[in-house]
């Protein structure tokens, strides 16, 4: 086959196909020849880093522009969608909460870690949001304040709306040359993904996870839960058909690519190419995509109430059914706050370990647990949450075509 024939059937291919071929070599290259498996490391890291720069340009343009251009008096479904959102937030901590106590675990905690900052309540949490609304828009796309970018796009926007046709169709112009590019950055996907499996493999292996064999059972147990039967269910609610179609779809398209990202933010752009795929509206899913990478964190809340509750179990801490119900509502809400980048939910446990007076020093430990068992927990975590965001907005949206059918 000729070099020009071999790149056009890989740019015309199908990109889940190639994903999965790379997974699959990736994975075997890292297990039976590490060293040189090592060696392809920079390819995961070109992809994901060029994952991660395009994203907060391309949420800043497409939300401005979508608002910008959106009629007086419109309706984006934004409303429908924050609320399956939050309720399909809280939903998944119940779950984890309820799975954690039909199968306790106890750790075998490891001495104290520096794991970095955590915040220490809920109030810092919500003061963290906060002050990320009013980040510089400048800094906030340099440093990826996602809070920061989408408070400064949409305040521009709704702004714009009273602006000359011209003026929008600009804005048009530059959010579809930000399209573009986008999707030449996607192409890269089996190429990143070979390296990403490739490196981790390599370096991690099994070994280090087989102590912690059942609290990762109960971790990625109860987001299969979420994904296969919560989910679904939540989505038949709204659109009353068949919802296993449009899940799978987000589960094969956006699931598979954020499970080996590790990150809802650099997710962003695949999630975006996804829903226009499915023909969802521009003027809904371009803001709420970067949305749900910002407060749609199924995945997330799980990974907090599980990881508190094994310490409770360990500490032999009774806990009854309103703290329970509390501590939903708190890894629901601090879930909400964290930061769409690998390990992102872990520093917010000492927050939930709080709740039942669990010192700092105790939690850190179990913060380190997290750490030890991210390679599966961060990617099943975020393959989750990720994918969510196309499922909620797809089904806000065909539900709102039919009401006005």
């Amino acid at each position: 086959m000729k070099v020009s024939q071999f790149f056009e059937a890989y740019l015309n291919g199908s990109l889940v196909k190639q994903v999965l071929v790379a997974l699959i070599v990736g994975a075997l290259l890292g297990t039976y020849a590490p060293e040189f498996a090592l060696k392809f490391e920079l390819l995961g890291n070109f992809f994901v880093g060029a994952l991660k720069s395009v994203a907060p340009i391309l949420v800043f343009i497409l939300v401005l522009a979508a608002i910008a251009r959106q009629e007086m008096g419109t309706s984006s479904n934004m409303k429908s969608i924050v609320v399956l959102y939050l309720f399909g937030t809280f939903a998944a901590s119940v779950v984890g909460v309820a799975a954690s106590f039909l199968f306790p675990t106890e750790l075998a905690l490891p001495n104290p870690e520096q794991v970095g900052s955590a915040p220490t309540g809920i109030l810092e949490v919500l003061k963290t949001l906060v002050f990320k609304m009013v980040d510089n828009p400048i800094n906030a796309i340099a440093t990826a304040n996602y809070i920061g970018i989408l408070t400064w796009a949409i305040l521009i926007g709704a702004a714009l709306r009273v602006a000359l046709p011209h003026t929008k169709t600009a804005f048009d112009d530059v959010a579809t040359a930000i399209t573009k590019v986008v999707q030449w950055v996607i192409r890269l996907a089996p190429i990143g993904v070979f390296g990403i499996v490739c490196s981790t493999v390599a370096t991690t292996g099994a070994e280090g996870l087989l102590s912690y064999g059942r609290l990762l059972l109960v971790l990625v147990g109860s987001m299969v839960f979420v994904a296969l039967v919560m989910n679904p269910i939540i989505v038949w609610f709204k659109i009353r058909r068949n919802p296993y179609p449009l899940v799978w779809t987000c589960l094969a398209e956006s699931g598979v690519m954020a499970f080996f990202t590790r990150s809802s933010a650099a997710n962003i752009p695949v999630n975006m190419n996804l829903a226009k795929k499915l023909g969802l509206s521009e003027e809904t899913y371009s803001v709420s995509i970067p949305l749900g990478a910002t407060i749609n964190m199924a995945g997330a809340a799980i990974t907090i109430a599980v990881l508190t509750l094994s310490a409770v179990h360990t500490l032999g801490i009774q806990v009854d059914f309103s703290t329970a119900l509390l501590l939903s509502a708190l890894a629901a809400l601090g879930a909400c706050g964290a930061s769409g980048v690998p390990g992102g939910s872990l520093l917010l446990i000492p927050m939930a370990c709080s709740l039942f007076g669990i010192s700092n020093e105790y939690a850190s430990q179990v913060v380190a647990v997290g750490f030890i068992i991210g390679v599966i927990q961060d990617s099943c975590e975020t393959g989750l949450n990720s994918s969510t965001d196309v499922l909620f907005t797809a089904a806000a949206d065909i539900a709102a075509r039919e009401r006005r059918a």
